[in-house]
């Protein structure tokens, strides 16, 4: 659990103001340094190619699936980002706010979350096996709130929404 305490194991927020696709993270010598784009790119489109296309994209994918699935990967944005390179531990953060708790919602609401990121996670675990990659997906957490949480977070916080998911080992 103190692992993020120690000065080697730094956390680094990426994507703290503003959402990035995935295209404008792999111009960043941080992410260059996990794995080639053109590694990225390859794994990315044997994943995106298992995912139905929608109907408002079938006649577009007819004409050149290749570079309809590689794009697809790429304008891929996750609400934010944070990285680890001592660990070598990247992590995709997913902001969910919802007051209705009844019924298994928030179980939608993660199971959404997981097929939002499933192919980023997927292509980067095929591209970069020494890394690990992860989603934490954060609740009830507003842009403003975002902003501000991101800018104090200590790291018992990611460790304590972690633990309390699985009683698996520090993420840090």
């Amino acid at each position: 659990m103190h692992a993020a305490q120690k000065p080697k194991s730094k956390l680094k927020f990426v994507t703290v103001d503003k959402e990035s696709n995935m295209s404008t993270l792999w111009r960043r010598e941080e992410f260059l340094r996990i794995c080639s784009k053109e590694d990225l790119t390859k794994k990315a489109q044997d994943i995106e190619v298992t995912i139905p296309v929608k109907k408002s994209q079938e006649a577009r994918c007819n004409l050149d699936p290749g570079f309809l699935f590689v794009n697809h990967f790429w304008s891929r944005r996750p609400d934010g980002v944070a990285i680890n390179e001592a660990l070598q531990i990247l992590y995709i953060l997913e902001s969910k706010r919802s007051t209705d708790r009844d019924g298994g919602f928030l179980q939608v609401k993660d199971a959404e979350a997981y097929e939002q990121h499933k192919s980023i996670i997927s292509a980067l675990k095929a591209a970069a096996l020494e890394w690990e990659f992860e989603r934490l997906t954060l609740w009830w957490v507003t842009a403003d709130r975002w902003l501000r949480a991101t800018s104090k977070l200590s790291s018992k916080s990611l460790i304590y929404k972690k633990e309390k998911k699985s009683s698996s080992s520090p993420i840090m």
